[in-house]
This record gives C-alpha cells, sequence and structure tokens, in this order.
C-alpha cells in the first residue's frame, strides 16, 4: 500500500479523528517494508545508537549518522512523512546552532520534521526551528539523552508536582509552535489529560491507550533487538530465534557441503576442455 505523504498540517488535523502510526526506521529496505505497510510516520530515532550501531545509549550518536541513515530511509521510503530526531548537543548549545542543525535534516535528509527532546528548556529552539520553516515534533516524560538527569530509565509523572510540571511542559512546547508531542513512559491517565488539553496530538510510547497515536521502535516490535525491551513494548512477531535458526542451518549447510547445490549453481555451457585450448 503506497502512501500518500503526510504534512505536518495533517498530522495535527488527524486529532480526534484517526489514530496516527509511527514506526522507527534506519536503513532504506525496512524504510520500504513500512512505507509497504502504510505507516503514517517514520522517525530515524537516534535509538539507532543501541539498536543498529551498538551503543550503550543514544548519547553517543553524532549528526553524522543520523543523516547517513536518515538519508537511506528517503531512499526506501519517498511516499512518507519522515521525522529525524536531533541528536545529543544538537540543539541545545544555541539557537543558531539548533536551526542549522535541523537544516540538515531536510537539505541533506531530505526529512519533513525533526523531533527533539525536553521540556521548557527547548522551547526556545522549538520556536527557532520553526519560526526557520522547518515542522517540530516535541518530546516530554523519559527522555533517553538526559535519563541521568531523570533517575535512569522509570517512569515520570508519577507524583502530583511531576505531572503538574508535565503538563505545563507540554502547553509550553505547543506554545512554542510544536506540530506534535511525543510522552514517553508516563502514566496512562496524566498522557490522557495531556492529550485532552493539548491541540496537537500526543504519540504515545509506554503512556497508555488515550494518546493520539503511537510509535515503538520497529526492532522491538519485530522480536529483533533482544538486549532489552521495555515492558509496554508489544512483540507482534518474534524473529530473533528464526533468524538464528537460519543462519545455523546455513553455516551447517555450507560446511558440509550440501549448500549451493546444482539447484542453486549455473550450469557451465561449454566444455571444459575448450578452456585449456
Amino acid at each position: 500500500m503506497q502512501n500518500m505523504k503526510l504534512s505536518a498540517p495533517d498530522i495535527i488535523a488527524k486529532k480526534g479523528v484517526e489514530k496516527i502510526t509511527m514506526l522507527t526506521a534506519y536503513d532504506a529496505s525496512f524504510a520500504r517494508m513500512l512505507e509497504s505497510a502504510g505507516v503514517d510516520m517514520l522517525l530515524v530515532g537516534d535509538s539507532l545508537g543501541m539498536v543498529v550501531l551498538g551503543y550503550d545509549s543514544t548519547v553517543p550518536v553524532t549528526m553524522a549518522e543520523m543523516i547517513h541513515h536518515a538519508a537511506a530511509v528517503r531512499r526506501g521510503a519517498p511516499g512518507t512523512m519522515l521525522v529525524g530526531d536531533m541528536p545529543f548537543l544538537s540543539y541545545q548549545l544555541s539557537k543558531k546552532e539548533a536551526i542549522a542543525n535541523a537544516g540538515r535534516f531536510f537539505k541533506e535528509a531530505g526529512c519533513d520534521a525533526v523531533k527533539l527532546e525536553g521540556g521548557r528548556e527547548v522551547c526556545k529552539a522549538v520556536r527557532a526551528i520553526v519560526d526557520a520553516g522547518m515542522p517540530v515534533m516535541a518530546h516530554i516524560g523519559l527522555t533517553p539523552q538526559t535519563a541521568g538527569k531523570l533517575g535512569g530509565f522509570k517512569v515520570q509523572g508519577k507524583d502530583a508536582q511531576s505531572a503538574r510540571r508535565l503538563l505545563k511542559e507540554a502547553k509550553a512546547l505547543e506554545e512554542a509552535g510544536a506540530f506534535a508531542l511525543v510522552l514517553e513512559c508516563i502514566p496512562d491517565g496524566l498522557a490522557k489529560i495531556i492529550s485532552e488539553e493539548l491541540g496537537i496530538p500526543t504519540i504515545g510510547i509506554g503512556a497508555g491507550v488515550s494518546c493520539d497515536g503511537q510509535v515503538l521502535v520497529t526492532h522491538d516490535l519485530l522480536g529483533l533487538f533482544e538486549k532489552f525491551v521495555p515492558s509496554f513494548v508489544k512483540n507482534y512477531i518474534n524473529l530473533a530465534p528464526g533468524i538464528k535458526k537460519a543462519v545455523t542451518s546455513f553455516t551447517t549447510d555450507v560446511k558440509d557441503g550440501s549448500f549451493p547445490d546444482d539447484k542453486h549453481s549455473f550450469p557451465m555451457q561449454i566444455d571444459p576442455a575448450d578452456i585449456f585450448k
């Protein structure tokens, strides 16, 4: 199923009308499959640091790595709205640098929007990027780039004080011009309140059913990333065991000489003796 590429206003218009779907993609092959399945948005998340590049967190991911993977996803899914995740320290230092780095996602990778993590502290960067003509998706709750400051990878907004803070941050980000807001690892009741209070859609990940849409890391959904699987992830299929089994069979077949066989080889059309004439 080929998508008709959505825009930021299209995503906003879906609020209260139709649930929004977003999945991560890091290469052209996966992007092509996700586009054919009709996903509304693809996120080139800085989660690629852990899922693809082998880092222990998202913090080491660079702009160069993000642009490289975002461009690959764009080539694989030209008809789907593409969001690029701005990596750690690519937007915090100054508004000028935030605009320049956001612009790279658009100019070099063909993204349609960028995503920033953080609350009030990133509102100026959000406004600056939006004023420069680039749509911004915001992200609050558990923000992996600054998980250490939050006490680790834990549910946020569990007490009244932190819940009030998150609601205020959500409103501030909407006011700054964000067209959508990711809510990660917060109680479902709080996500419901925030979703009802905002005029822009919320995209949940571990935030319950009341959000206007949902996002997951595709490798988690498919059972491909075994190092750590969050409790809020639903495995729609568990591909890792099947892949390991297939690779083990390949190794065995090659070593015992059963692959390749005649079926998987090209027959010679000339007499071998003619080669030595």
